[in-house]
């Protein structure tokens, strides 16, 4: 908000106008000013207007005071209008407004009752962990309830995905989606609270820690399905029923949360990008997970909708067989050099008519063998290398659904070969 009057010395005057002290508040609940220039002290030495007996002298300050009561209704207009029209930047040139209806539903939490909910934002509390920072459980002193705080490191680059994620959750609506509850940016924090989901993420889930006295039990095939039903209808909304078009460009199963009811909900939406229609996508250095990425995207760092379908086949395949998209050597499960890539194995299976043994061995053959099978051929369609191939989402839902056939699937997995002088490296490409 910027706030500016003149002041004028009649002519012929010595008077010369200053501003020792100001203060102001206003009410209200602004989005996060993130874009704000630096704030400047008024001790600083203000200019002042060399004397000329000609004309008018004119002194342009940060903010002066001509009569008290102008300067009064003037600041209520100034502080009115910067609530009503405050933006938050998604990228560089793209911006939504948050209106204050939408303000009024969230809640603009207090730094200190964050800090000491979380012990200080004690390890104990943590739930995940990622490159952009650290998400902790917190119970509300006042209320009771139960959140999760998404805590960002402070970069420019975490600034640009607070900003993103808050303007473009915002404004959605789907019963797929972790809801957002509200955010502080008190002492520099970038902090964004949603709803707590009670059973973690999907990945907890399907790859408990070896060992662990806590483990979930097994994932039953009839949740596995729903979880698979549930998020092709958020990316349906997202992408065919949102305008502009919402691109997440990070799903996986880490992304993916679990309510009490083990029903999937969708979030993260710190890399999600919006496309205005007709619009090309924005080419920028590839951002997700390596074993998410779709061919073109890895190659190319162009964000479409088709690259989400991709990473969402990669979800399927997990649901399906209990196995991470890529396993190393050191976590056991490759082929004989030591790795193993999900889309190509599975993919194996379905060029030797076997698919159905690509099924979670723990699940013990207890699942619906038309379902598994219909389940592992849409993850397929989706990650199919050539992303023109690929069905739509809303396609995808209708197949779950029973209303509509699977997209064939080639029984060799097609080849693709680029050409590029681009020069990119795994730690420019994989974000957790």
């Amino acid at each position: 908000m910027f706030v500016g009057f003149a002041a004028s010395a009649a002519e012929g005057s010595g008077d010369v106008h200053t501003v020792d002290s100001w203060s102001f508040c206003a009410w209200g609940l602004p989005g996060p000013n993130l874009t704000a220039e630096p704030t400047h002290s008024v001790s600083r030495p203000m200019l002042r207007p060399e004397r000329n007996p000609h004309r008018n002298k004119k002194l342009t300050i940060g903010l002066g005071v001509v009569d008290p009561a102008a300067a009064g209704v003037a600041l209520t207009v100034f502080v009115y209008l910067s609530l009503r029209k405050k933006n938050i930047a998604v990228n560089g040139n793209d911006k939504r407004s948050l209106a204050p209806e939408t303000a009024d539903r969230l809640r603009l939490f207090r730094y200190t009752e964050i800090y000491n909910a979380t012990r200080g934002f004690h390890s104990d509390r943590i739930i995940g962990e990622g490159g952009f920072g650290t998400v902790y459980k917190f119970v509300s002193p006042e209320t009771g309830a139960t959140y999760t705080v998404k805590r960002l490191m402070r970069s420019e680059k975490n600034q640009d995905e607070f900003a993103a994620e808050l303007s473009i959750i915002i404004e959605l609506k789907h019963k797929n989606l972790v809801h957002l509850q509200g955010w502080c940016t008190e002492h520099e924090e970038l902090l964004i609270v949603y709803e707590f989901m009670p059973n973690g993420s999907l990945d907890k889930v399907l790859y408990p820690p070896q060992g662990s006295r806590a483990a979930p039990p097994v994932l039953d095939w009839a949740r596995r399905y729903n979880v698979a039903v549930g998020i092709a209808s958020v990316l349906t909304y997202l992408h065919q029923e949102c305008n502009p078009q919402v691109i997440h460009r990070d799903i996986k199963s880490s992304n993916i949360m679990l309510d009490a009811e083990f029903n999937p909900r969708l979030g993260d939406f710190g890399l999600a990008r919006l496309k205005q229609p007709n619009e090309s996508p924005e080419s920028t250095l590839t951002a997700g997970t390596l074993g998410y990425l779709a061919p073109e995207y890895l190659q190319y760092g162009k964000a479409t909708e088709k690259a989400d379908v991709y990473s969402y086949g990669v979800v399927l395949l997990e649901l399906c067989s209990g196995r991470r998209p890529i396993v190393g050597s050191d976590q056991g499960g490759g082929d004989a050099s030591g790795h193993l890539n999900l889309v190509d194995w599975v993919w194996g299976l379905y060029e030797e008519d076997r698919i159905v043994e690509a099924a979670d061995r723990r699940m013990n053959g207890e699942f619906d063998r038309e379902e598994m099978e219909r389940m592992l051929l849409v993850g397929l369609s989706c990650a199919n290398p050539v992303s023109v191939e690929r069905p739509n989402m809303r396609r995808v839902l209708q197949v779950l659904n029973r209303e509509a056939e699977p997209v064939a699937v080639p029984r060799t997995k097609p080849k693709l070969s680029f050409t590029s002088s681009a020069n990119i490296s795994l730690e420019e490409i994989v974000s957790d």
